[in-house]
């Protein structure tokens, strides 16, 4: 099985949209959900606490490169979080639903 997940984060919901709008077009990515979070975190030697979207993506596994190449040139992050998670079982239906909907 090769789908997963990528679990990222950005600063703006509207931001978070419209890379997921573009991932989408390109037929990079099958689906993506949005989250609002509150988050904390290290930067550049503070604790900062942000209002942030938590993005959850579900691709194929081979799709990650281009996904990481565009989140590198559209998000607002000096470091872009992109997390990959393998699910160990994916319902048949579903998994069929993400390879047709994504191309490599």
């Amino acid at each position: 099985m090769n789908m997963i997940y990528i679990f990222s984060t950005l600063h703006k919901k509207d931001l978070a949209i419209k890379i997921g709008k573009g991932l989408l077009k390109g037929r990079t990515i099958a689906c993506y959900s949005l989250f609002p979070v509150e988050s904390s975190y290290w930067w550049k030697g503070k604790i900062l606490d942000e209002k942030e979207t938590f993005m959850i993506i579900k691709t194929r596994k081979e799709n990650f490169k281009k996904i990481e190449d565009y989140f590198k040139k559209h998000s607002d992050y000096e470091v872009p979080e992109l997390v990959t998670v393998k699910p160990d079982q994916v319902n048949i239906p579903y998994l069929n639903w993400v390879m047709n909907e994504t191309k490599t």
